[in-house]
């Protein structure tokens, strides 16, 4: 099988596109041809040494769609369907980087679709995060107003999209005015131009402030994003586009206004049930959601495809085939 490995952090020159025999699975674990995967900035940020737990040699890859190769326990049936995501993929084992892996069979998602590879290898990591964001952790409800702060990401997207057919009115940023009619197109309702600091432009608009901010830009802006809220309105960060983790200096008195609520979202910790995924399969299907996909990729194109995702040059997911 062939496999994309990195061999330390750094630079691009650290994949390394090898063959390697198929593994076999053991226990609980469940070998899955790999048929397409997303990429993630969480990986980008792997790939240049930003995640010091991960140890290399290492095959990134925190999400993928599939067909069972083989299930030692006899569970799922040889070209089952399935759909993997988090758990310690391409971090604490090997991940989705490669034609083949090898993951616990916890983290598995059977489904059943006819959607081609690269529609539905945009689906796990994304829906996720956008699905858990609005829901299990921002409670959305029709008639509030939502930020979403990292508009053209491929989550940002889809969650406008998930949103606006919730009834919310949606404001969504961008740093380029270029993508402003493709946001409009999308869902939101007031675009506005990220120069580091909405809050102004957003009180403009509403002057008593939002009900709701899902924060994808990350621990850059979120000082600014919990100012656009109104009292008892709540922010979520579920991403770093900005690459990162931590707040210096964090005093939550200061940080926070009075009565505003934060708080995360992280698909690791929190997934949802399998018939969720599925039931969203069947609506991207019947064409009630366009998936945000910006460009395809194979597995050779690994590098070429890391380099477009670091340029920020795309509005929507990158999937790869393999």
């Amino acid at each position: 099988m062939k496999v994309v490995v990195l061999y330390q952090a750094g630079g691009l020159e650290n994949f390394v596109l090898e063959e390697r025999p198929l593994p076999t699975p053991t226990g609980e674990w469940v070998l899955i041809k790999v048929k397409a995967f997303g990429l993630n900035r969480s990986e980008l940020m792997t790939r240049k040494g930003y995640s010091p737990t991960v140890q290399f040699p290492r095959v990134l890859g925190i999400e993928c769609v599939g067909e069972v190769e083989e299930d030692p326990t006899g569970e799922y049936a040889k070209g089952q369907q399935v759909m993997a995501l988090m758990g310690g993929m391409g971090r604490d084992f090997d991940g989705s980087y490669t034609q083949y892996t090898l993951l616990p069979k916890s983290l598995i998602h059977p489904f059943e679709s006819t959607l081609p590879w690269e529609t539905l290898g945009a689906i796990p990591e994304m829906f996720q995060t956008a699905y858990g964001s609005l829901y299990p952790a921002l409670g959305i409800q029709p008639g509030e107003t939502l930020l979403i702060r990292g508009g053209t990401s491929s989550v940002g997207m889809l969650a406008a999209q998930l949103a606006n057919q919730a009834g919310l009115t949606i404001l969504a940023t961008t740093r380029n005015p270029q993508k402003e009619k493709a946001m409009l197109e999308n869902g939101a309702t007031h675009v506005l131009i990220d120069s580091g600091k909405v809050t102004e432009s957003v009180r403009a608009i509403f002057p008593q402030g939002i009900d709701k901010v899902l924060e994808l830009v990350g621990t850059a802006t979120l000082h600014d994003s919990l100012g656009c809220l109104k009292p008892g309105g709540t922010a979520c960060m579920s991403g770093m586009l900005a690459e990162s983790w931590t707040i210096p200096d964090f005093a939550p008195m200061e940080f926070i206004p009075a009565t505003v609520r934060l708080t995360t979202y992280d698909s690791g910790q929190i997934t949802s049930p399998t018939i969720v995924f599925q039931d969203f399969i069947r609506q991207v299907e019947a064409g009630q959601v366009k998936l945000p996909i910006s460009r395809t990729f194979s597995l050779e194109q690994i590098v070429e495809a890391h380099q477009f995702m670091d340029s920020n040059q795309g509005a929507g997911k990158l999937v790869i085939l393999t």
